[in-house]
Parts: structure tokens; C-alpha cells; sequence
């Protein structure tokens, strides 16, 4: 995250984090690949290295609203492990066509590696009011219906939006209160 103007300066507030895959690239339209990420946040959850408030997953990119102590780290050690995880998945599915596109937007100065799945850096944007908040929520979970996959944000398996509407969700999180 150092090459971006967006910085994690205060831990004690939550912020709104964008994750995007290279180029755009719909590789979260697999639902095993999504199940990754959703693994990934319940274990870094479960060990209590971080709290989510809101999220949302597309096939393209992934929204989430969360605090932790070291928020920069936690979300570098999930990108890197998923990374890792989904590039050995598409391997072994032999996914030749994803993997050819993984390597071609590669960053040149990526020499360490064969394929980037993220692009750098995350945007965080600290959210430091009960307003700032709710906009951020009502952001990720529009998200699919503005896209228009679906009619209601309900809708959406990959979202907390079923969360916050008192219905069981694909992730546990913490309803943000002030």
C-alpha cells in the first residue's frame, strides 16, 4: 500500500476497503474461488486479527468495511494467502486462459512471481462518524443491484446486506453501532 495516497492512519476507526483483481478480471465468478475469500476472512476473524463490519463480493472485486490493530498487515497477509490459494486452484483446474491473463497484467516490476491476482494497494478510507458508516453499508450492499444482478441487495449471497437485515449470511460480522 505505500505507492497509494490512501493510508491506515488510526486504528481505532474502521475503514472502507476495496480490494480489485488485475485488469478486471471476473475471477470471483467461481464459487469455489469466492469460498476462498470468505475461508480467509472467517479464519482472520476466528484468530481475532480482524473485525468485519460490511462487506461485498463481485466477480471482479470485493468491498469491506473493517478494523483491525494492524489493518494494513491483515489485509497484505489476506491478499497475499488468497492470492496464493486461488493461483494454486487455477493450476490445478488447468484454468490456462485465467492463468496467461494473471501473467500478461502482471506488474513489470513484479520479478518475484509468475501471476498477480490483486491489483496494489486497497483505498482505505477511514470512517470516523455513524454517517460515513451507514453511506459506506448502503454502498457495498447497492453494489449488486446498481450492477443490476439483482432486485434487492437481499439477494446477493456474496453480502452482509442479508446480515444486516436479520437473516442468516455466508460470513458472521459485527454490526457496526456507535
Amino acid at each position: 500500500m505505500a505507492r497509494s495516497r490512501y493510508r491506515i492512519y488510526e486504528t481505532e476507526y474502521p475503514y472502507f476497503l476495496t480490494c480489485t483483481v488485475v485488469n478486471w478480471l471476473p475471477i470471483f465468478s467461481s464459487p469455489s474461488i469466492t469460498k476462498m475469500i470468505l475461508n480467509s476472512w472467517q479464519f482472520l476473524q476466528d484468530q481475532q486479527r480482524l473485525t468485519i463490519h460490511g462487506y461485498v463480493i463481485l466477480e471482479n472485486h470485493l468491498h469491506l468495511v473493517a478494523k483491525a490493530k494492524d489493518l494494513s498487515k491483515e489485509i497484505g497477509d489476506f491478499k497475499s494467502f488468497t492470492a496464493r490459494q486461488i493461483i494454486d486452484y487455477l493450476i490445478d483446474k488447468n484454468a490456462k486462459h485465467v492463468l496467461d491473463a494473471l501473467n500478461y497484467y502482471k506488474l513489470r516490476h513484479k520479478t518475484d512471481r509468475q501471476y498477480q491476482l490483486w491489483q496494489e494497494g486497497s483505498h482505505p478510507e477511514q470512517i470516523n462518524s455513524l454517517m460515513m458508516m451507514q453511506q459506506k453499508i448502503d454502498y457495498i450492499h447497492q453494489n449488486p443491484v446498481k450492477r443490476g444482478y439483482v432486485d434487492e441487495a437481499t439477494h446477493w449471497r456474496y453480502s452482509s446486506a442479508r446480515n444486516y437485515a436479520g437473516l442468516e449470511g455466508l460470513l458472521q460480522i459485527e454490526k457496526y453501532s456507535l
